[in-house]
């Protein structure tokens, strides 16, 4: 996973990537609402087009990317996925700029709360951040599930929670159980001025790859259920956490959108195809296989919340990057990956997303 401990971290800052940030992309839909921004312009219906400017950092002078995501480095042999940018139909987005970015939220702590997705994110905005402002001090620690960059110059402090599920997996007797009305876990989330919750990948592992022996359901203690159903579960959990320990007067809430995978060629008509070899995204601003489930529920969740979360609605958008994938191409060069995204790549238009919501609402 990268980089340990505090022994290394200054070295590892002191090498950020030296580029400077440049365009800008899209974002925000509030409470599962239709995401509507700047006078009627949904910014997340639009189409990539190419534009070889959108480069906004090196992954070669930038070690802080773990080899999972750092494509670049270990083979990947073109760079046309990196020359796309996301274009919303009936609007222009705001520029990235990290320097404003930090004066707005000097002084305050930043967490990213959920699974790899959000790591991948996590890093992406660190260093789209740091482009911005290369000679800034800053300072960097991972340790057990929390990871933090801190942009000491701005008082800024934006910090990784791992937790793939967002509810707590126990420790019982029976092994490790999927606990779906607990969050004992959020105490560590209270007190930040930004959340970005993520949540979804994990619920749907089989086998060797499954976090958890059984599920307590309520009273219940089952070896298995409808994935889905326990999705909504947990994601109902989640929002009544939301509800009760934030303040939308001192705290921002974001969900990430459901991220999606490109392991079956079916679903843009390639049926003998994956994620691997592919070399530029789909054209226009529809998906043959449609939304996945989870996008529904999410939204379905999101709905009946108290509280205002602003929706990053990724899912189509990156539905059509079926070219941004590390597929073969991390450090060990074994399986295929399909589900994360490549850095320098897709996950810094998701950042412009949160950009353009922070700076637009």
């Amino acid at each position: 996973m990268g980089f340990s401990f505090r022994v290394i971290a200054l070295f590892l800052i002191s090498l950020f990537c030296q580029a400077s940030a440049q365009n800008f992309h899209n974002v925000t839909g509030l409470r599962g609402k239709k995401p509507v921004v700047n006078g009627g312009c949904n910014f997340f219906i639009g189409t990539w087009v190419v534009d070889p400017s959108n480069h906004l950092y090196d992954s070669s002078s930038y070690p802080f990317i773990d080899s999972e995501f750092n494509c670049q480095k270990y083979g990947r042999p073109d760079t046309q996925c990196l020359k796309y940018a996301w274009k919303p139909d009936s609007c222009a987005l705001p520029r990235f700029d990290g320097k404003d970015f930090l004066n707005r939220w000097k002084g305050k702590k930043i967490m990213f709360v959920g699974d790899s997705l959000s790591l991948n994110m996590w890093e992406s905005l660190a260093c789209m951040i740091h482009a911005s402002v290369p000679n800034a001090k800053t300072s960097f620690l991972r340790k057990e599930s929390l990871s933090t960059v801190t942009f000491q110059d701005y008082g800024v402090t934006i910090q990784l929670y791992r937790t793939p599920y967002l509810v707590d997996i126990i420790r019982e007797n029976v092994g490790r159980v999927l606990t779906l009305d607990s969050i004992v876990a959020g105490n560590a989330w209270k007190g930040m001025d930004m959340l970005i919750f993520n949540s979804w990948h994990w619920w749907i592992h089989t086998g060797k790859s499954q976090g958890w022996d059984y599920i307590r359901d309520g009273p219940n203690l089952v070896k298995n259920m409808d994935r889905l159903e326990a999705y909504t579960k947990g994601l109902t959990t989640w929002a009544r956490w939301v509800d009760l320990n934030v303040d939308p007067s001192k705290t921002k809430v974001f969900f990430q959108g459901i991220s999606p995978t490109h392991y079956q060629g079916k679903e843009w008509n390639q049926p003998k195809r994956s994620c691997s070899g592919q070399l530029e995204p789909l054209a226009g601003s529809t998906y043959p296989a449609g939304l996945p489930q989870a996008a529904n529920i999410l939204n379905s969740v999101l709905k009946k919340m108290n509280n205002p979360v602003y929706l990053l609605d990724i899912t189509l958008l990156s539905q059509l990057r079926k070219d941004a994938h590390p597929s073969t191409y991390g450090e060990d060069h074994s399986g295929n990956d399909c589900s994360h995204w490549c850095l320098p790549g897709l996950p810094d238009t998701w950042n412009q997303l949160l950009y353009a919501a922070l700076t637009n609402n």
